[in-house]
This record gives C-alpha cells, structure tokens and sequence, in this order.
C-alpha cells in the first residue's frame, strides 16, 4: 500500500497521536481496497469542527470525524486522492473517557471510520451499518484493539 497522508493539526490538544499512527489505521483501513491513495487529516477543535458541522451537515455542534470524500469533475484521469478527514481532538478524547476506551484505540478508531467513509461505505441503513461495523471490527481487531462496538 502505498499512501500519501497530509496531516494538519489545528488542535491546541496535546495528547494527539502520532503521523505514524495515523498512516498504520489509514492503511490498515485501504488495504486490499487500494494499492496507492492520498488523503489529508486534519485535527480540529469544538469551534471549527462545529462549524464544518454546519456548513457541511447543517447540523449544530462539532462531531468526533467528518469525511469529505474526493469527488473528480467529468473528465479528470483517475487519481489516488480519495478525500479529507476533520477528527475533533477534544470530542475523541472526551468520548474515550465516556465510552471507557483507551484513548489510542478510539483515535484508531475514528480513523478507520472516516477512511472507510472516504471509500463509499456508509451506515445510513441497517445493511450498510452492519457491513461497516463487520468492517470496523475486522480492521480494528487486526491492529490489536478491542472490537469498536461491543462492551
């Protein structure tokens, strides 16, 4: 796998992950559904992740991952950009602490969630949320963390 990561932290967080973690969960989610890919992280706060929140989702507050897959216009050769990530630093840490995980596996997580995001899987239905959770699990768990969604 072959992966071009642009990490942008605009965070005032400090317990952030690494950029070589980072492209361990980013991997580890395009493997064997991309040979070669780049995408942008970007670490946020509450303010500017509520605002993407808005302005994309029209919804209110900051939430833990926005994906913003790449979309090429009519024409355009194919290319490895598969879009852009906006994980609120604070949000994860806070869920972590909420939801009784440690804070790198919810980090790794997120990361996952937003890249499988990024390649079209969804959860607006049963089905799909299945598949990608089945998905989320597999990929998690092949990286040595809990199961994302059981207790």
């Amino acid at each position: 796998m072959q992966l071009e990561l642009d990490l942008q932290n605009a965070s005032t967080a400090t317990d952030l992950p690494q950029y070589e973690q980072f492209c361990c969960w980013a991997e580890a989610a395009l493997a064997g559904r991309r040979a070669r890919a780049q995408l942008g992280i970007r670490l946020v706060d509450e303010s500017e992740g509520a605002d993407l929140n808005r302005r994309f989702r029209g919804r209110g507050g900051a939430t833990n991952v926005l994906s913003f897959p790449f979309e090429p216009l009519p024409g355009l050769a194919d290319c490895d950009l598969i879009g852009d990530l906006a994980i609120c630093a604070p949000l994860v840490g806070r869920e972590a602490r909420e939801q009784g995980k440690t804070l790198e596996a919810h980090w790794a997580h997120l990361s996952v969630h937003g890249v499988l995001h990024l390649l079209g899987f969804d959860h607006q239905n049963t089905i799909e949320a299945s598949e990608m959770e089945r998905l989320e699990r597999d990929i998690l768990c092949g990286l040595g963390f809990p199961a994302p969604y059981e207790e």
